[in-house]
């Protein structure tokens, strides 16, 4: 299996895409012991985060932000160490994890952020702007924070984010350009058309982000 990156990636793509257990992995792709070992090891090694980066050529007319609660399978929990240092914890979505997504003008991920189900999504909006210089920020009214549209105009790019309703002065922003906002949401549609994303059934955080980047792979390589 280590001498044949096709296989192990098309072993991969089966998990991910059906949701299955690695080890009801058909016999065609070989053992699943060693698929899986392999697939541990990229992901301890960010081997899946490299691929990622490599792959991206991001259009920066906008950068849209978004998260969504991934519901924790049973299967996912027990890791030891404690739900903390996995990623896991409650929230109105159900028990699970926050995948936070920036994706660019044409709706491809850009950034990846996993954190606990009851994370406020702006405390990781910073981490979703990473070092991009786009020429607006797209968010919900989750990311209306004096800070981060401070941060985002300071790479010179428009905030595009609605006011909350107990701002005592609104910020004006540009509703038609808000419209493509749903660029980000269609893409979380498409990256949970893998069953591994759609439920987290894995253990560790590290292994859950190496299922979620798997799928952003797969949209840039269509």
């Amino acid at each position: 299996m280590a001498r044949d990156n096709r296989g192990f990636v098309n072993a991969v793509w089966y998990v991910a895409k059906t949701g299955i257990r690695w080890r009801d992995l058909p016999d065609r792709f070989g053992k699943w012991d060693t698929a899986f070992h392999r697939f541990n090891a990229w992901c301890k090694a960010g081997v899946w985060r490299r691929v990622f980066e490599a792959v991206r050529a991001p259009d920066l007319e906008w950068l849209m932000i978004d998260s969504t609660v991934v519901r924790a399978h049973h299967h996912a929990a027990g890791m030891n160490g404690g739900d903390d240092d996995q990623d896991l914890g409650r929230s109105r979505g159900g028990f699970g994890t926050k995948v936070h997504l920036a994706a660019d003008s044409l709706g491809l991920p850009l950034e990846i952020v996993l954190s606990p189900g009851q994370d406020a999504d702006v405390t990781h909006a910073p981490a979703l702007l990473g070092d991009h210089e786009p020429e607006a920020v797209l968010g919900d009214k989750g990311y209306d924070s004096d800070a981060f549209a401070a941060a985002v105009e300071a790479r010179g790019a428009e905030v595009v984010i609605p006011p909350r309703s107990n701002r005592k002065t609104p910020r004006e922003y540009d509703a038609v350009v808000y419209k493509e906002r749903n660029k980000v949401e269609r893409c979380f549609n498409r990256m949970k058309q893998f069953r591994r994303v759609a439920t987290r059934y894995e253990k560790t955080s590290r292994n859950f982000l190496g299922m979620v980047l798997f799928a952003a792979i797969t949209l840039w390589l269509r």
